[in-house]
């Protein structure tokens, strides 16, 4: 059955996509192979990539018409296809870009003539016309520009917000000619209130990138700044409230023990982009990476000052995602920050009710059922996330001895980080 649109790959780009699109009443297919038959069956895979989806909107996707599939022939029947697979970074810190390759391919075997295909996976700028407009061309026989449209779109979703929806967050399109341009522009048209042209596919690229190396070296300075307020005996948390009522020039960024998600800062000094590193987003790597080892010095510290040592000490970490109320573990600190505390000789459990089970170092770690009985138990109860849920007040109250790595706890409740 001919359908509008297919999302290529059902992560967490795709099916947010995939969901705008079948609300807003298009004829929607997703193709992912690995996740079709969870997906089909009204299931959730499990493994955390649809961010704040649930069953129940997967459920009623399918009712509205949303067909995920496995089968690649379905990718020559639709007018409009969108590559969301993901491109995770490499050991070496480049970006992999196997899946999106791969889904590019199978695209490409079954390209029709007038189709428009749009990339919303993160690449470093040149990708969609150096690596996937090639593979486009050799595998369908086509020409980009004059017998299929191809553009770029950064995705721009910001999982488990009640604030930027879908529709109201404006889409950037930069096309190989104006009108590839043009036709993307089109399609998101009906799912965004306000579409941005960017002059091309590489500009818009680059967009992506800087709204990550922004939210990287913002992080960055903040964190420092954390570290810097602690040792003076400034109270950061009062800085940044007072600092954020200046009306221009600053925005506000909290510190953390780490910076976790899905867009990463990415090494341009490797192809298909060989070009000078920014510096400025090279010394944020390193600030944001040595923040788990500064919340495991502090909780050490911490334990210390308490007549404890770390090694047999009962550790509870509290929320363990990368950010608040969203089920995905891509990149979260809590992960380091684990692995470091087991290494000292730490009994580590945890508690995140939206992360049924968790491993570390190839091991299970226990999970606290009651939140409050597991805090008193803990000799330190770090808080890494502040999910909804949380009644910090009575955790508190609870805790024999809490680490705040997120300002959340009332002021003299906790030691903030």
């Amino acid at each position: 059955m001919p359908a509008d649109l297919a999302v290529i790959g059902l992560g967490h780009l795709g099916l947010p996509l995939a969901q705008a699109a079948v609300a807003t009443g298009i004829a929607t297919i997703g193709y992912d192979p690995v996740r079709a038959t969870d997906l089909a069956a009204g299931r959730l895979p499990g493994d955390g990539a649809e961010g704040t989806l649930t069953a129940a909107d997967i459920r009623r996707m399918l009712s509205g018409g949303f067909r995920p599939t496995g089968d690649p022939v379905e990718l020559g029947r639709v007018r409009t296809a969108v590559i969301c697979a993901p491109a995770p970074l490499g050991a070496d810190r480049s970006l992999d870009l196997t899946q999106l390759t791969d889904a590019t391919r199978a695209l490409a075997a079954r390209l029709r003539p007038h189709t428009t295909v749009i990339i919303e996976t993160p690449v470093a700028p040149g990708t969609t016309e150096g690596v996937l407009r090639p593979l486009l061309e050799d595998g369908s026989g086509l020409r980009a520009g004059r017998d299929f449209h191809l553009a770029y779109s950064p995705g721009r979703l910001d999982p488990g917000s009640r604030t930027h929806a879908y529709a109201t967050t404006p889409k950037v399109i930069g096309g190989l000619t104006p009108a590839c341009t043009e036709s993307a522009a089109a399609f998101y048209g009906r799912l965004s209130d306000k579409v941005v042209r960017a002059r091309g596919p590489r500009e818009a690229e680059t967009v992506q990138l800087l709204e990550t190396n922004y939210r990287h070296v913002n992080i960055a300075l903040v964190n420092e700044m954390a570290v810097l307020c602690h040792d003076l005996g400034v109270d950061l948390w009062d800085v940044i409230r007072c600092a954020e009522t200046k009306p221009f020039g600053f925005q506000a960024f909290r510190p953390g023990p780490g910076v976790g998600g899905h867009g990463v800062p990415q090494d341009l000094s490797r192809p298909p982009l060989p070009v000078r590193p920014l510096r400025m987003v090279e010394l944020a790597q390193q600030v944001n990476q040595h923040m788990p080892q500064y919340v495991i010095q502090r909780a050490a510290t911490l334990l210390n000052e308490h007549g404890k040592s770390a090694r047999g000490a009962r550790v509870l970490l509290l929320g363990i995602t990368y950010k608040p109320d969203v089920a995905d573990l891509e990149g979260t600190p809590a992960q380091e920050i684990a692995t470091r505390l087991m290494q000292l000789g730490a009994a580590v459990s945890y508690h995140d009710p939206h992360i049924p089970s968790w491993n570390v170092l190839g091991h299970p770690v226990p999970r606290a059922d009651s939140l409050y009985e597991a805090a008193a138990d803990a000799d330190l109860t770090i808080l890494l996330q502040q999910h909804r849920t949380y009644d910090l007040q009575g955790l508190s109250v609870k805790a024999q001895l809490l680490l705040d790595t997120r300002g959340a706890t009332p002021t003299g409740a906790a030691h903030r980080l």
